[in-house]
């Protein structure tokens, strides 16, 4: 039995959800190539980001939609929508709005890198946060 995508169902029907209904999404920089972000999406999110041209993720630790850039202004802006071969993980290419995807004010959330035993951060805040979420 295969496991891939089946390209005959719709876009949507197609992807494989996990039992809590979500799908891992990996967003990552349409110019530098570089993986920037990890987020789950829903059925709601991925019509809503295919709809807008924004990425709009499904938030478990708030458990409610969330719409990159909603409270920091740094959208994404969708280039292009992949899925695996399998159809259980989805890719993003954006243009990220402002050049920040963290909240810590980084370029890209993966900004740990291992040394030896430890995780050192690798890259610089651009924005501190305390402005970027200063409300």
């Amino acid at each position: 039995m295969s496991h891939d995508l089946d390209p005959s169902l719709s876009w949507l029907d197609a992807l494989k959800f996990g039992a809590d209904g979500t799908i891992p999404v990996i967003a990552q920089d349409a110019a530098s190539g570089r993986v920037i972000m990890f987020a789950y999406a829903n059925r709601e999110t991925l019509e809503e980001t295919a709809r807008t041209g924004r990425a709009t993720y499904w938030s478990r630790s708030r458990n409610r939609v969330w719409r990159k850039g909603e409270e920091s202004g740094h959208f994404q802006h969708v280039k292009e929508m992949r899925a695996d071969c399998d159809g259980d993980v989805v890719l993003l290419s954006v243009e990220q709005e402002g050049g920040i995807a963290c909240h810590t004010g980084r370029e890209s959330c993966f900004f740990y890198r291992r040394e030896g035993d430890r995780w050192i951060p690798a890259d610089p805040v651009l924005k501190d946060p305390k402005e970027i979420y200063a409300k």
